[in-house]
């Protein structure tokens, strides 16, 4: 699931990247949202070709920090007018959502880390 709505997303911001260059002439700040909203899907995938769970945590983790990265440059270009209200809120909506799950996905694994750990010791 978290797999198929980052890439989705990843495919958003390609478009808004692409809105961004041809349309609105704005070349920085859409380079940033490119890089940062691709990376959320790419460190996801990354993270489920991981060697434990651990190295998938870490992964996860980075695609957090990368997605809160997306919804500030997201917040920047549409403060700054350079995408509608609409515009905004359709992307950002898709952003947040990602962001629960991956504090959900996060949770549960360092849960089960923790259990586990536990089991150990017993």
């Amino acid at each position: 699931m978290v797999r198929d709505k980052s890439k989705e997303f990843g495919l958003r911001i390609i478009g808004l990247y692409k809105y961004l260059t041809r349309t609105q002439q704005e070349y920085i700040l859409s380079k940033q949202v490119l890089r940062s909203g691709t990376s959320i899907g790419a460190n996801i995938r990354e993270g489920f070709a991981g060697q434990s769970k651990l190295d998938f945590l870490s992964k996860l983790y980075i695609s957090y920090k990368e997605a809160e990265e997306t919804a500030y440059w997201l917040e920047l270009l549409h403060e700054s007018d350079y995408i509608t209200d609409a515009q905004f809120e359709s992307i950002y909506t898709d952003n947040k959502e990602l962001i629960r799950l991956l504090v959900s996905m996060i949770k549960t694994i360092k849960d089960r880390i923790d259990q586990e750990k536990s089991r150990k010791r017993h």
